[in-house]
């Protein structure tokens, strides 16, 4: 059987990311140019900052994931490259990039759904076995998805209004942390106790949809309250209650959809992912429930890069899936119409 060389961008937000993977499973390089000390300032990314840093990165980034794999465009079968969602002016670097290469030398061209690349950098550690669900729970995204097949997404639950990663950076800020805050405040929860009582949106019986903007509100209300009535709220505490909160959620949610459908494999995907009290939360739960595995990617794989876009790729190239030079960024691209 031949070998399979897959080229994969990833430019939806700051990291600058190329990788390139071999059968779908094996890296042979993963490069990623981060951003984070350009936004710092901020509080959060800026999307002009961004786009211009991956103009100026992508050039770089592609010939050292070349030269770390030891191949050259000649060798690659087919270009993934992260078509949505994102920041528009980012992804679209990533896009025309992929589409200059795939002309210039006249390899395929294959766009993938960025959530798809996070639930597909789990292929990277062990082979997907169906039916799954992944619980996906990054700064943008925090939804439930179910997969019967490679390549079949259904969305059993999505975030009402913040996303996980939205409301650690929006909590972060409150409690005066550096961005990006969700290891921040992930570091500050192991150090104290979830003494503070916080809500836990549940919404109605049986819905897998999550809501974290009451909890975040009721963090910001917290803090201000006892500013207001001149006491003194230890920042650890309030960090530990707040993840408590999420985590909660999360995982009770995560293990009555893998119940109810009866799956082989839980997916943790997500910038999120890398969260210790998620992790720990997770397997804790899923230890009694030894006919589903879990699996938990490594750090590095948690956070935007390239090779997670390849190995999605990869499936929906052996599917025959091809995109052509009309294609464009889509920002708001759905991940059930892939």
């Amino acid at each position: 059987m031949k070998e399979q060389i897959i080229l994969g961008i990833e430019t939806s937000c700051d990291e600058t990311a190329v990788a390139v993977v071999k059968n779908g499973r094996e890296i042979l390089s993963n490069v990623v140019a981060s951003q984070i000390e350009s936004h710092k300032r901020f509080g959060g990314v800026v999307p002009e900052i961004a786009s211009r840093h991956h103009v100026e990165q992508i050039t770089i980034v592609l010939e050292e994931a070349l030269k770390q794999a030891g191949i050259s465009y000649d060798d690659i079968d087919a270009i993934a490259v992260t078509e949505g969602p994102g920041l528009v002016g980012a992804l679209l670097i990533g896009v025309n990039a992929a589409k200059a290469i795939s002309f210039a030398h006249g390899i395929p061209l294959v766009g993938v759904h960025h959530i798809a690349g996070h639930i597909y950098a789990n292929r990277l550690l062990t082979e997907l076995k169906f039916p799954l669900i992944s619980l996906v729970v990054s700064g943008g995204h925090t939804e439930l998805v179910y997969m019967e097949e490679h390549g079949s997404f259904k969305v059993l639950g999505e975030t009402k209004d913040d996303a996980a990663g939205e409301a650690y950076d929006k909590v972060a800020r409150t409690l005066d942390l550096p961005y990006p805050g969700g290891p921040h405040i992930d570091r500050l929860a192991h150090e104290g106790e979830p003494t503070i009582p916080l809500p836990r949106a549940w919404l109605e019986e049986g819905s897998y949809d999550f809501s974290f903007s009451g909890l975040k509100s009721a963090v910001i209300n917290t803090m201000h309250n006892a500013v207001q009535r001149g006491e003194n709220i230890n920042p650890a505490d309030l960090a530990a209650s707040f993840q408590e909160s999420v985590v909660d959620v999360l995982v009770t949610k995560t293990v009555q959809a893998a119940q109810e459908y009866d799956v082989k494999q839980v997916l943790l995907a997500g910038g999120v992912a890398a969260n210790k009290g998620l992790r720990t939360r997770l397997e804790a739960a899923f230890q009694p429930l030894s006919h589903i595995e879990l699996v938990i990617p490594p750090l590095k794989l948690c956070t935007d890069n390239a090779a997670m876009i390849a190995a999605a790729g990869s499936i929906l190239f052996e599917k025959g899936k091809r995109s052509d030079l009309k294609m464009n960024a889509n920002p708001g691209l759905e991940l059930e119409t892939v």
